[in-house]
């Protein structure tokens, strides 16, 4: 079987063999299959990313089984729904490492969960990628076991302030956050990142998301002198409640921050949907439509390839390609080292270079093991979604 990485079948330039890594090959079972775990937070509060990123990885599953597997192993899915719980996500994680024997796992999908589990992999040895944000899940010192194949806190947060300084301008800027762990840290983080940077924190805090009026926090920020208003939180009922009141205030302040402020929910919390103008989101290139709604030509590749099998209406596209891509990456491993064994599939992934998936191009090595890039993290206009994609925010050439 010829193998391609970005034509759904894996990857084919470079592809290293067993002896490149000074690794036995073992002999391979032709019926074993590869056995991908795959923690799932399906149901609960937190289930809208896993329910998209799980529509990519049993495409990919069927897509790599239909063309006959890899080195004529089928792909089996091991899939286990933590609920968002951390302590469902330890019970699980256990279970793949000791009694069902995966390969590789994939996920978690939040950092609440990844913080429980990374150290029981890491123990284990076990081969994981993941794409949860919290900088601190990825270290190759302590986690040599643990790849990130999406952008961390600190990326995001670069994004965010490169816009707002360098493309809407702003020099005195609010930091928005809630009162959740995730709220204060990201926040205080960003604040002081634009304090750095040269620019006017005029107004910083946080809010409990549950607060019903906005309206004294605004009247600060304004009344400070705020060119634009940072938000860091994921509750799309907090943002809505911020944007009504700044429609209310008559004030045109830009909004810039987390992807929660593009998420589809936010357009029923609003009076009014001119509500969500001039509000950025952080989003990627490779999920992002240019002036004439074209996507870049691997996106467009992919959407073609969905079509008709995976529902795009209610997700979005950078889960879908990134479940994709997280099982491609492990069976680009096997295939390259012919070996499921976990330090041939660790020593492979430390050698990507520029591996061309369709969510991002990853690049890790042994002492970097963040492989999604820097640039590839943009802003996108919040209201602007259409099939899980959005526009460019204004100012991006």
């Amino acid at each position: 079987m010829q193998i391609k990485r970005r034509g759904l079948l894996l990857g084919g330039t470079g592809l290293a063999t067993a002896s490149t890594f000074g690794l036995a090959r073992p002999a391979i079972a032709q019926s074993e299959p590869i056995r991908i775990g795959w923690l799932a937070a399906l149901t609960g509060p937190s289930s809208a990313p896993a329910i998209g990123f799980n529509r990519g990885v049993l495409f990919a599953a069927d897509a790599l089984n239909a063309a006959g597997g890899v080195k004529g192993r089928k792909i089996e899915i091991v899939t286990r729904d933590t609920q968002g719980d951390p302590t469902k996500a330890v019970n699980a994680t256990q279970e793949m490492i000791s009694q069902l024997k995966v390969n590789a796992i994939w996920g978690p999908t939040n950092s609440g969960e990844s913080l429980a589990v990374t150290a029981i992999m890491a123990r284990a040895n076990m081969p994981n990628i993941h794409p949860c944000v919290v900088d601190s899940l990825i270290d190759p010192k302590r986690y040599p076991n643990a790849f990130r194949i999406a952008p961390s806190s600190t990326q995001w947060d670069d994004a965010v302030r490169g816009y707002a300084l360098n493309i809407a301008k702003a020099k005195k800027v609010a930091v928005i956050g809630d009162t959740t762990g995730y709220g204060v840290s990201a926040a205080t983080a960003s604040a002081a990142a634009f304090k750095k940077a040269g620019a006017d924190v005029v107004y910083k805090t946080t809010i409990d998301a549950t607060q019903s009026d906005m309206t004294p926090d605004m009247l600060r920020a304004r009344n400070a002198g705020a060119e634009a208003i940072i938000v860091w939180s994921v509750s799309t009922g907090m943002i809505g409640r911020l944007l009504n009141t700044r429609a209310k205030m008559a004030w045109d302040v830009p909004f810039i921050g987390h992807p929660s402020l593009a998420s589809g929910e936010i357009a029923q919390l609003l009076d009014k949907p001119e509500n969500w103008k001039k509000v950025y989101a952080v989003g990627y290139r490779s999920c992002s439509y240019d002036a004439s709604g074209k996507l870049p030509p691997h996106s467009e590749e992919l959407v073609a390839n969905l079509a008709g099998k995976v529902n795009l209406q209610d997700t979005l596209l950078w889960w879908v390609a990134c479940g994709v891509d997280a099982v491609n990456l492990i069976a680009d491993a096997v295939n390259a080292t012919g070996s499921t064994a976990h330090e041939a599939i660790i020593t492979h992934w430390n050698g990507l270079t520029n591996w061309p998936g369709y969510f991002g191009t990853y690049t890790c090595s042994a002492t970097n093991h963040d492989g999604y890039p820097e640039q590839d993290v943009v802003m996108s206009d919040a209201s602007s979604g259409r099939n899980g994609t959005f526009a460019l925010a204004p100012g991006y050439e």
